[in-house]
């Protein structure tokens, strides 16, 4: 059915609102990526730092032996987002996280979300979280939900010792080539390599502390929990704003696609109408310079015959 030229004018006005929105949102995901990503290289440095702290203790302290036993309680935090529009983001990490949850057997589950839309996820898994936290507005606000997380860890250990409870996190991390990949990663127990003694020291200084080992030790086991999961809330938010940014680049390739066809046939539509209102323009002239006919009747006829034959 052909459509008339105010419908095709409508339907062009609304699909360039649309464009303008979406071209909105792609600038705004591509401005709200890169606070992301400098919090994300910046926690990642001092990281690297606490991690050197940790040799340092080892090797002063001539390297310790951590308890490697079955974990009362398993904690999985899950980073998500949100908004909607960046696509099976959540989806693909909720399945990773119920292939994960199913392959642990040992320890009582808890699952710790970020995000509206990743709780909606796991639901769909038939995972249910015992608490959704808020993603946070904006690169600030990783530290307090770093900080929130670190402390809701604190309450779940309820002063046990560290092979007591594991922490695992799941978050979206970039990939080579810019893909994105779902990413588990185990908090706690402490990896054992962390406190094992180095026997190479690479400085003319020796490490050594004054405080005491045990405040410090916990200093830093604190310090790594907050970085870890610091790092892993930035790179959650690099990747979901990457995956919007890449939904409505897509999205703004189709809406512009779908403008070229829509103004296409309103430029048909055009000049159909105008082909139209031409055409009845020179039929009107033309039948305006055709002469008039003169109607004669039969009687008229026969009354010039007479006056011509005469009496």
């Amino acid at each position: 059915m052909a459509q008339t030229l105010e419908t095709l004018t409508r339907h062009s006005d609304t699909l360039t609102s649309i464009r303008g929105i979406v071209h909105t949102m792609k600038t705004l995901s591509a401005i709200n990526a890169a606070p992301y990503e400098h919090a994300a290289r910046s926690i990642e440095a001092y990281h690297q730092t606490i991690l050197q702290g940790f040799a340092a203790f080892a090797h002063r302290t001539g390297g310790i032996n951590l308890r490697q036993e079955d974990a009362v309680e398993h904690l999985v935090i899950v980073f998500g987002s949100d908004h909607g529009l960046c696509g099976n983001y959540n989806e693909v990490l909720a399945g990773v996280v119920q292939v994960h949850c199913q392959s642990q057997t040992i320890g009582k589950q808890h699952l710790l979300c970020i995000g509206a839309q990743m709780n909606d996820a796991l639901d769909d898994q038939g995972l249910l979280p015992e608490a959704v936290l808020l993603p946070p507005a904006s690169a600030d606000g990783i530290g307090r939900l770093a900080g929130d997380i670190v402390t809701r860890i604190d309450r779940f250990n309820r002063g046990q010792p560290l092979h007591h409870l594991a922490v695992t996190l799941a978050f979206t991390q970039r990939g080579e080539h810019g893909t994105r990949e779902p990413t588990i990663q185990n908090l706690l127990p402490l990896a054992p390599s962390l406190l094992q003694c180095e026997k190479r020291w690479d400085s003319r200084s020796l490490p050594d502390y004054t405080m005491e080992a045990d405040a410090l030790l916990s200093s830093l086991i604190r310090s790594h929990i907050f970085a870890s999961v610091f790092r892993a809330s930035a790179e959650a938010m690099v990747t979901e704003n990457s995956a919007r940014l890449a939904l409505m680049q897509q999205a703004e390739q189709s809406v512009d696609e779908r403008i070229e066809v829509v103004e296409g046939e309103l430029r048909s539509v055009r000049q159909t109408e105008i082909t139209n209102e031409l055409m009845d323009v020179i039929i009107g002239f033309e039948a305006l310079k055709k002469p008039k006919k003169r109607v004669i009747s039969d009687n008229a006829i026969t009354t010039l015959g007479k006056a011509h034959i005469g009496p």
